[in-house]
């Protein structure tokens, strides 16, 4: 029998499938009632229809702040959910999710009135009310622990507030600038990554873009603009390609459906501030998917597109045969197709797209007469919610502060794990990419806070080195309890960076309460007084501080002025002190408090190198040059040829903890850019929306086609320096931008 011929369904710049837009206005209940009926025949109408009845009476009233009744809102979660056909239990929580925490309905009324199941959804995806009290992040904690462990005993919890979230983000333009920004950090942070371990893309997909909106709008804009741009300026060539697809998979008598798919712009900045590439360079903006009958008609695929078309070898990945730990199976190849285009080909069975369109939602269905989630069936596919939820349960039992458990779990949704043990063999989970730090703080705190050093399988190790599945780890501990010399790049599990902060906030005092010091015998000494004749006991009592070091450690801080203190102990003294930084300036008079290595003798003078103008983040050394003293240089920088053949002269040097957490610098960025008009207003806005403070600019070089241009802006360290290098490399206008690090 011959094979049907190659469906098209080519949507480059179309929406994603499960989880879409909403139709304008509130579904009525006989139409929610009927969307459910048609995948779900047996469905409890009635109960339904009278949870519909419940929300809209109870939310009365009440208004959006678009002006739309409140209760549109839950009817269009629940459409939401009706979308990827999940149960009427479902269905209904979604209709009565915000009845607990909005109006005056209570859990045990839900309970009373629709069931123990649908409490317990609603309940789980309640907000705790008894936080008044608490700062916003506490309550964030807080209230995500609680959603947490509601999800561990249901999965149904976490797809009730995915859907909510999305028709929220949908919504947001109507909130005031400052939540919606907040919403949206909250939600890329945390249940974009939730949706995406359970395999809802599209949904991930969704809530990261417009996540990207609101907190960096320009660069979205100017990303959507170059997209828009690409898709009209190679429309011929993927036209092109899409036919000679269809003409592949006809002549190998393959039926087929052919997608087009385009990258969001979301995706392209990840790339873009990741890779520090230009926009021209990312290589896989489009895509086209391939769907199949079976498996064997996906590697069919493969041979004949391979037999015509080069393969990028570094380019293919089989998450077929390795699927992904939510359940993602597809093959991925780049190959040069016609007119030697490169484009990436992703080609999976139908059941492998509804999985990889709506991931854990794609498994609910009639089983033995009953409507709910085949967890067998999403086992076979290759995605297991229990297994993928199971290390927050283990989080929790371990991470005693919400705060703590959030800043664990963030990590966590982010990694993949490795399994290594101690010399005893007990088992220890910890993310791919962790070190021995982390494995110390996971097997106890006290073991992390003495660690020292280590041995991995019987050999020393360096404590930088990433751990491999089936490791043993031995942790050599030490007498003192401290955070060792550049502690951010040896972990990365929440739990141990919030440990090795706690070491460093013991450390840190120190350094402040010196700094603070310098800055009130400044101040004394521009008022008029010698700081000798003044009996500082009495100056902090006056100020209202409890000890010296308290009254030196705010003012170190930026949390008390120098200037304030005299004022309040000299009332009426014409103080001419100028500014009392809350951040420490990286220069040659703070110096010796940003930078440190144990090979330095105390009281060397140090200078930071006026070329490549390092920040904290940067890999640094030292040259000792003739009467100025150790300079301290960027790894990267371009007077360091000079001194190759001079290698008694390197120091390893590195940033003090006060430079990680309480300095700011500058740095220099070179942008080649076109010239014309209002060019450099847009890269001024572009710094601004990055959070850069631009503090010089210069013209280098004009052309009639472009121009050079030196940005001086402060930064407080390398990863902000990267993120404006990103923005500034996701403008139209842009050809070049890169950070200036000496000659």
């Amino acid at each position: 029998m011959a094979a049907q011929p190659a469906r098209q369904e080519t949507v480059i710049a179309g929406p994603a499938q499960g989880m879409r837009q909403s139709h304008v206005g509130p579904l009525s209940n006989q139409d929610l009632v009927e969307r459910v009926r048609a995948y779900h025949p047996k469905v409890d109408a009635e109960r339904l229809a009278d949870a519909y009845e419940f929300a809209r009476t109870h939310h009365g009233e009440q208004l959006r702040k678009s002006g739309e009744p409140y209760y549109s809102h839950p009817v269009a979660v629940a459409e939401l959910l009706t979308q990827v056909r999940l149960d009427d239990v479902t269905i209904i929580a979604g209709l009565l999710h915000d009845v607990v925490e909005d109006t005056e309905v209570t859990v045990g009324e839900v309970r009373e009135r629709f069931g123990a199941d649908v409490a317990d959804l609603v309940n789980g995806v309640t907000k705790l009310t008894q936080l008044e009290y608490r700062s916003e992040e506490t309550k964030q904690a807080e209230n995500f622990q609680k959603f947490i462990l509601a999800t561990i005993n249901d999965i149904r919890v976490l797809l009730v507030k995915l859907a909510d979230r999305l028709h929220n983000m949908r919504t947001i333009r109507h909130l005031p600038d400052y939540k919606r920004v907040r919403i949206a950090r909250e939600t890329m942070e945390i249940y974009a990554p939730l949706a995406r371990r359970v395999g809802l893309y599209h949904v991930a997909s969704e809530l990261e873009d417009r996540a990207f909106e609101q907190i960096n709008p320009e660069a979205r804009a100017a990303i959507e603009f170059r997209l828009d741009g690409l898709a009209q300026a190679n429309k011929v060539d993927l036209e092109r390609i899409r036919e000679d697809l269809i003409a592949l998979m006809d002549a190998a008598n393959i039926p087929a459906r052919i997608k087009g798919r385009r990258k969001s712009p979301y995706s392209i900045w990840r790339k873009l501030e990741r890779k520090s590439i230009s926009f021209r360079d990312v290589a896989d903006i489009f895509a086209f998917r391939i769907i199949v009958e079976d498996v064997e008609d996906c590697y069919r695929v493969l041979g004949e597109v391979h037999t015509v078309w080069a393969c990028l070898p570094d380019r293919f990945r089989d998450f077929i045969s390795i699927p992904k730990p939510n359940g993602y199976r597809s093959l991925h190849t780049t190959v040069r197709a016609s007119g030697n285009r490169r484009v990436e080909l992703q080609i999976r069975t139908e059941e492998m797209d509804q999985t990889a369109e709506n991931g854990v939602a794609a498994h609910w269905g009639y089983k033995n007469s009953e409507y709910g989630f085949d967890l067998e069936a999403a086992r076979e596919a290759g995605l297991d919610p229990e297994a993928n939820l199971r290390a927050f349960s283990e989080l929790i039992q371990h991470e005693g502060e919400p705060d703590e458990f959030l800043e664990h779990a963030k990590l966590e949704m982010y990694r993949e794990h490795v399994f290594t043990f101690t010399p005893k063999g007990r088992l220890i989970r910890l993310p791919r990419g962790a070190m021995p730090l982390d494995f110390a703080y996971a097997v106890h705190t006290a073991i992390g806070d003495t660690t020292k050093a280590v041995k991995i399988n019987g050999e020393d190790r360096s404590l930088r080195t990433e751990l491999d599945n089936g490791d043993v780890v031995e942790i050599i501990r030490g007498r003192e309890a401290k955070a060792p010399p550049g502690w951010e790049a040896l972990s990365i599990t929440g739990r141990a960076r919030a440990a090795l902060r706690r070491l460093v906030r013991h450390r840190e005092r120190s350094d402040f309460v010196r700094l603070g010091q310098g800055l009130v015998r400044q101040a004394l000494r521009r008022a008029g007084i010698d700081p000798v004749t003044v009996r500082m006991s009495q100056i902090c009592k006056g100020a209202g501080f409890q000890t010296i070091d308290d009254l030196h450690d705010a003012i170190g801080r930026g949390h008390y002025s120098a200037r304030e203190l005299i004022r309040t102990v000299f009332p009426g003294l014409d103080v001419e002190t100028s500014d009392d930084p809350s951040k420490t300036p990286l220069d040659d008079e703070h110096a010796d408090l940003l930078v440190e290595s144990k090979d330095l003798s105390p009281g060397i003078t140090l200078h930071l190198c006026e070329y490549c103008m390092p920040v904290p983040g940067d890999r640094i050394l030292g040259i000792q040059e003739p009467e100025r003293g150790l300079v301290v240089h960027s790894i990267n920088c371009g007077r360091l040829v000079e001194f190759d053949d001079q290698p008694d002269k390197w120091i390893d040097l590195q940033w003090t903890d006060l430079a990680r957490s309480g300095a700011v610098g500058v740095a220099r960025i070179r942008v080649r850019a076109a010239n014309q008009k209002g060019v450099l207003a847009m890269l001024c806005t572009a710094v601004a929306q990055a959070n850069g403070n631009i503090v010089a600019v210069s013209t280098d070089t004009r052309a009639e086609d472009y121009i050079d241009l030196l940005f001086d802006i402060e930064v407080e360290d390398l990863k902000r320096v990267t993120q404006i290098l990103a923005a500034l490399r996701s403008l139209a206008v842009v050809d070049t931008a890169m950070r200036e690090l000496g000659a």
